[in-house]
């Protein structure tokens, strides 16, 4: 299951950002579960190449959060299309100012949960790649069940990547290493190829922080190897 927490107030440049560039960046209009507004219902995938007025190879971030890397990413890779998932409007805000001043079209954002909207907003094998970047650790055993990395979202991703796509992973809790070893190791669809820094992800605040507290930053490359299985 993945896990949606609402922002604590906006301030006044986020809120702004968001009424200015919404139009632009945020995908609306979409079908949600009723009194479960973050998680998308069943609906006909998303056709990508009007959204953005291209066909391109589609790279989808989980977790966007202030949109450091994907604007660095989409600045870096202008022939490629991003989309990125948040669940906080405050960090949307923060995205879009970003990606407003970096003055980049190939960016889409989509307010709400990755799992469903995995499932329901893409067609399979259609994700070139899929990037999740310090998710959410849930450092205590109990709740270790909320994890967004599983053996259930991991095959959701396989399913939706092209056939050679990557899923690239990094965290900086040991203990999430271990899970992310134990969740897809077994899975046939995917080899580990690369555990080396990704060159495109930038040094975040969040990522600063870790390194400072004196936490390893681990990164994944994870490729499908059979996205038909």
């Amino acid at each position: 299951m993945s896990y949606v927490r609402r922002s604590p107030r906006m301030n006044g440049s986020q809120a702004s950002s968001l009424v200015r560039n919404a139009p632009r960046y945020l995908i609306d209009g979409l079908a949600r579960e009723e009194d479960r507004e973050p998680q998308f219902a069943p609906q006909p995938p998303i056709d990508w190449t009007p959204m953005f007025g291209r066909d391109a190879p589609l790279v989808v971030e989980v977790g966007t959060g202030a949109g450091e890397t994907l604007t660095a990413a989409a600045a870096a890779r202008p022939e490629v299309n991003f989309v990125g998932f948040e669940v906080f409007e405050r960090a949307l805000g923060s995205a879009m100012i970003l990606l407003e001043n970096a003055g980049l079209h190939n960016v889409r954002l989509l307010h709400g949960d990755a799992l469903s909207g995995l499932e329901f907003l893409f067609a399979p094998r259609s994700i070139s790649e899929v990037w999740t970047f310090f998710p959410d650790p849930w450092p205590k055993s109990r709740h270790a069940k909320r994890r967004l990395v599983s053996a259930e979202f991991a095959a959701l991703v396989a399913s939706r990547l092209v056939d050679g796509g990557v899923w690239r992973l990094a965290t900086d809790w040991d203990g999430y290493v271990e899970h992310i070893l134990e969740v897809l190791t077994p899975i046939n669809e995917f080899e580990l190829v690369d555990t080396e820094r990704f060159g495109l992800r930038p040094l975040t605040k969040f990522e600063g922080r870790g390194v400072a507290a004196g936490r390893t930053i681990h990164d994944f490359c994870y490729r499908v190897v059979d996205a038909h299985a």
